[in-house]
């Protein structure tokens, strides 16, 4: 599904990520870690065609896709939800999910409908304008209408970041199921260890711009391990 070869990027001339090589199989949901600046965030930038590479290929499927730009990756299937959601505040829930269609051009609100049916929370919400949710809310908001593209890829950075635990755990369990039913494959950035446990199948390490290897998932809940590893204290 994503293979990334000798991916370097920065910006400007200010280096961020060295050598970065990783592959990634369909359905699969992959967690990275890491302190604050080890460019993590870089990182999924690069890969959605947000940030310019200096050297090394992304392919997607079959695709290079090295210097596409983003809206010719989310046309192959990638989907991307940024730090801070990045929702219209002034449009109301419902139009924003209507944003989510315009990749496929569909006109109707078959897909909309379908996937209220996994975001349940928003149903009542879909009048209100975007920027008056709660921020678990508007999570699940940017989360639904991402998927309303259809991807096969999404890239999620820091989807837990000032959201409730109840509206976490929500989250948790719909991209779950929705990676189990729809072979749906994810990159998670997250600190949130409880989450990234709930969520990936494997979890790699970014220390100063490179791949610090993998943690063993049943060691998410060590906090030695996780302070050597990841720099994430208890």
């Amino acid at each position: 599904m994503l293979q990334v070869s000798g991916l370097h990027a920065g910006y400007g001339a200010i280096p961020v990520l060295y050598d970065i090589s990783l592959s990634i199989a369909q359905g699969e949901s992959v967690g990275i870690l890491g302190h604050n600046g080890m460019g993590k965030t870089t990182l999924l930038r690069s890969l959605i065609g947000a940030l310019r590479v200096s050297a090394g290929t992304v392919r997607f499927g079959e695709a290079d896709v090295t210097r596409a730009a983003p809206h010719e990756r989310a046309k192959l299937g990638m989907a991307y939800v940024p730090q801070g959601r990045e929702i219209f505040p002034t449009l109301s829930a419902m139009d924003n999910l209507r944003m989510g269609l315009v990749k496929t051009g569909e006109r109707s609100l078959q897909t909309i409908e379908a996937l209220l049916e996994d975001f349940p929370r928003l149903k009542p919400l879909l009048d209100r304008p975007g920027g008056s949710l709660s921020g678990g809310e508007q999570q699940l908001l940017a989360l639904a209408r991402a998927l309303a593209g259809k991807p096969t890829l999404l890239l999620l950075d820091e989807p837990t970041e000032g959201i409730q635990p109840s509206i976490i755990e929500e989250i948790a369990e719909t991209l779950a199921a929705l990676r189990d039913r729809m072979k749906l494959t994810i990159v998670l950035v997250e600190q949130n260890l409880e989450f990234i446990a709930a969520v990936s199948q494997r979890v790699l390490v970014i220390k100063r711009g490179q791949l610090g290897g993998e943690i063993p998932r049943d060691h998410l809940g060590d906090m030695a391990v996780m302070s050597q590893y990841a720099g994430v204290h208890g």
